[in-house]
């Protein structure tokens, strides 16, 4: 059973941080690693050829692991889901009057490369959008991405979950229904993997892509995505010299290469070899492994549950509890609830949460205790 591990970050007592889903904070062992990376560029001699290889590959390997891929040469590390999603949407066979289905609201990294490729190609964006009321809304939203998709699909591209509120989508379903129509599933992991159990071998994905600095508590402009073997054969949107074929061997770099590394070492970013990032997000991969998403999702559904209930009950909208996730989840204001009376106690309290759309997004992990909650259901009931 997982227990609160703040002991392991450097939140100060008086901080209640609701905010993971904004950015996630680093774990003491993953600023110690950092430090120890910043300090190993003082002594450049030390850094040899292999260096820009090895580590890199090994975090490969690791990512490989924590989501299910079979073959860690399905894996590259990436700056940004924006720059993953460029690689993805450029190397889709799309032609005219097919569709691209995107949940509403999405994050824009995963909207504005579909849009450019099906204007490109003469398709269009499908936007699926939940229903109006409250009533049954998570239920009826992914009933409607399903109904969405038919033959003129050729792909779905979409989180585990909405990046406002948590709210779940079936991936299962979605794939089957995907795979019936011979249409690509795409998903941005950003909100999700590392907090909430994800298997690749389950869903069968064509192409996942998560950043390094939520919920894997690692650092910023880095990720890491997987392209199957679809995309094996594609055309990267960098010519990095160190995504060619033999570009281990530094004395011959002069002899131009027209191969690739294998798979989706081709899509790898230029200078991946980050040597400060890289075995910052090892290590944090390293503890995520060993807490397990699973266990998290547990942990933030018993700190929070008491919570939700007394939330809901001065007339709050939150998700029902199985079409949402436990660690992020959106909060809909009755009318009486002033907002920006709440956001001025928030403020006065220390209390970090993001305001998306029409919810106020709360995003815990390990790092937070129920106590946290208690200090946010008083901040909603002094304005009542």
């Amino acid at each position: 059973m997982l227990t609160t591990q703040k002991d392991q970050f450097r939140i100060p007592s008086d901080v209640t941080y609701l905010n993971g889903a904004y950015m996630a904070p680093s774990l003491k062992s993953v600023e110690k690693v950092g430090h120890e990376a910043i300090t190993q560029k003082c002594f450049p001699y030390e850094i040899g050829a292999k260096d820009f290889f090895v580590h890199a590959e090994n975090l490969r390997k690791q990512f490989a692991s924590f989501i299910g891929a079979a073959d860690f040469q399905n894996i590259a590390i990436i700056p940004s889901v924006s720059y993953a999603m460029a690689n993805v949407a450029n190397n889709v066979e799309l032609t005219a009057g097919e569709e691209i289905i995107i949940a509403d609201e999405q994050f824009p990294s995963n909207v504005y490369a579909w849009q450019k490729v099906a204007d490109k190609n003469g398709a269009s964006l499908k936007v699926v959008a939940p229903p109006s009321s409250f009533e049954n809304r998570g239920k009826i939203w992914n009933e409607n991405i399903l109904n969405a998709i038919n033959d003129k699909t050729a792909v779905v591209t979409i989180g585990p979950l909405h990046w406002a509120d948590g709210t779940l989508f079936d991936l299962k379903a979605i794939r089957k229904k995907t795979s019936a129509h011979n249409a690509l599933l795409v998903i941005d992991g950003s909100q999700s993997i590392g907090a909430l159990p994800f298997s690749l071998s389950e869903i069968q994905a064509d192409a996942v892509v998560t950043v390094a600095y939520k919920w894997l508590m690692g650092p910023y402009s880095f990720g890491m995505a997987y392209y199957s073997d679809y995309f094996n054969n594609g055309e990267p949107i960098e010519d990095s010299w160190i995504n060619r074929y033999n570009s281990e061997d530094f004395s011959g770099l002069v002899n131009y290469e027209s191969r690739y590394q294998p798979k989706a070492g081709r899509y790898n970013m230029g200078e991946y070899s980050n040597f400060v990032n890289t075995p910052m997000l090892a290590k944090s991969l390293e503890q995520l492994a060993q807490w397990k998403p699973e266990n998290i999702q547990h942990y933030c559904h018993e700190i929070s549950k008491n919570a939700i209930h007394e939330l809901r009950a001065l007339g709050c909208f939150i998700e029902e509890d199985s079409y949402r996730a436990k660690h992020l989840f959106g909060v809909y204001l009755p009318k009486h609830i002033d907002l920006d009376r709440l956001k001025a106690k928030f403020k006065e309290q220390h209390i970090y949460v993001s305001f998306r759309g029409a919810a106020i997004r709360v995003s815990c992990s390990v790092y937070n205790d129920e106590r946290d909650f208690d200090k946010l259901v008083a901040c909603f009931k002094s304005i009542c």
